[in-house]
């Protein structure tokens, strides 16, 4: 199973972050946490790294159902979504949250990974592609 879903874009990293969170919003889901993480490899260790962006996005409903499925469920939870820049584009990665069903082997989980999936996956094709 591939644990991500993924669309490259032909767009500035910034536009696309921008482009990203509104998607994300649309399809029900908050940015509760930003990683980036050129800036911190770069302040902690001097590494150069391109453009790294990780949103932690959480559409509450599905959060809540996950929880009440399995309360230890949050050690996965928010779903990550990346946006970084390789060779000159984009590229915009979320989980795939039936990663989380495997994983677990909690199969209760899986109509809410469903749904999770195709919202992420809704939110990903909406994006302009250039």
């Amino acid at each position: 199973m591939d644990y991500g879903i993924t669309v490259t874009l032909d767009r500035p990293f910034a536009a696309a972050v921008e482009q990203v969170r509104t998607a994300l919003a649309e399809q029900g889901f908050g940015v509760l946490t930003e990683i980036d993480v050129q800036a911190t490899l770069r302040a902690k260790i001097g590494a150069e790294l391109d453009d790294y962006l990780i949103l932690g996005a959480c559409n509450p409903p599905l959060a809540h159902r996950a929880v009440q499925a399995d309360p230890r469920i949050g050690v996965l939870l928010p779903c990550n979504v990346v946006v970084r820049t390789a060779e000159g584009r984009t590229v915009v990665e979320a989980m795939n949250p039936d990663v989380i069903v495997q994983l677990t082997g909690r199969p209760e989980l899986a109509e809410v990974a469903a749904e999770a999936g195709t919202r992420l996956r809704a939110a990903l094709a909406s994006l302009p592609a250039s």
